[in-house]
């Protein structure tokens, strides 16, 4: 269970419940974000128009994604919709909250490396966490792409930065994307095709695969962590090709994307 750092949500807040009891006239949900505390939902917030019995839209055991309307932390109470959130909110609420949920297990696996259980993580970098990177899961991305120094620098404790890195890196795979771009590669010369091969030959490297679309036209297929090295590398990479044709006597064009 993902443990916020306050005790109860916001009004506006999208939560994730478990329903545990259902009612004639609404039912109550148990918020996984805030352990001990629940959610009530009333029938008319249940689902858009009349509903006449609850239970063809909530059931005991279901996960429910839901807004709060209100809170009352004397009286112990969270009223919240289920019917005022879109579904595009939904999904992005419990893919969230799933991620989280692994960001949790991680921070445990930290905390055992180092002799200490998850309520000691919470309370001696968890939340600290939360307050830098908005949740769990960022400082351990951030940790697997850029070590521990990343998380030393921002504050955390070296001892907590050196375990946290070792579990991301082990455990969380590093954002990868791809971009396309062609370059037009013609030569004149009698071993026209032998200095083409070795322009393409070049720039064929481990992040960058060349393709021949159909002479003189070659696609270059670029993977990197984000997308602004990966154009950078794709431009460096049609420029040394191009280069190495233009000294032969050659043409060569680049073209970021096709018409």
């Amino acid at each position: 269970m993902v443990r916020m750092k306050n005790k109860w949500p916001q009004e506006g807040d999208l939560i994730v419940a478990t329903v545990h009891k259902v009612l004639n006239y609404g039912a109550f949900a148990k918020l996984e974000e805030y352990p001990g505390e629940e959610a009530f939902i009333h029938i008319s917030e249940v689902s858009a128009g009349w509903v006449k019995n609850i239970r063809d839209y909530v059931r005991e055991n279901q996960k429910i994604v839901a807004r709060v309307l209100r809170v009352n932390p004397k009286k112990g109470h969270v009223d919240v919709s289920m019917k005022r959130i879109r579904e595009d909110q939904r999904t992005r609420k419990i893919q969230q909250w799933k991620i989280e949920q692994k960001a949790e297990k991680l921070l445990e696996f930290a905390a055992k490396s180092i002799d200490k259980d998850l309520d000691a993580a919470y309370d001696e970098v968890g939340y600290a966490i939360m307050d830098e990177f908005g949740d769990l899961y960022g400082a351990f991305e951030i940790s697997a792409e850029e070590g521990a120094i990343s998380l030393i620098e921002r504050g955390m404790d070296e001892t907590w930065a050196n375990a946290i890195t070792e579990v991301a890196k082990k455990n969380i795979s590093p954002p990868e994307v791809q971009i396309t771009g062609y370059v037009d590669l013609t030569s004149y010369a009698p071993d026209g095709v032998e200095i083409i091969r070795t322009a393409l030959k070049s720039i064929d490297k481990d992040n960058v695969a060349v393709q021949c679309v159909g002479a003189p036209r070659y696609r270059l297929l670029v993977k990197s962590s984000d997308y602004i090295t990966a154009e950078t590398i794709l431009k460096d990479a049609a420029d040394e090709a191009i280069a190495t044709v233009l000294e032969a006597g050659g043409e060569g064009e680049f073209y970021r994307e096709l018409e």
